[in-house]
């Protein structure tokens, strides 16, 4: 038989990294377009936009890296234990 491959479905925050990139860059592209057709950039606009956006990308990155540090550090003191065990019993 077969076996079926599982989707790994996306958290929350991963779809929110998607999004913010994805805002960021249909922005920059449309912000392009009527910057290049009318000649008038938005300055304050596009400073505001990137910085929102990027903050909220750079907490998402801070949030997944100790997330990632922490689980590590819980799987080491788990096999620390589990090792301890076995050489007591």
């Amino acid at each position: 038989m077969r076996k079926r491959k599982t989707k790994k479905k996306l958290n929350k925050l991963d779809r929110y990294i998607i999004f913010s990139f994805s805002v960021l860059l249909g922005y920059t592209s449309i912000e392009l377009i009527l910057a290049t057709l009318t000649g008038i950039s938005h300055d304050t606009l596009t400073t505001c936009l990137y910085a929102a956006f990027g903050g909220e990308v750079l907490a998402a990155a801070l949030i997944k890296v100790f997330n990632i540090r922490n689980e590590d550090r819980w799987d080491r003191d788990f096999e620390q234990i589990n090792l301890e065990e076995e050489s007591n019993g």
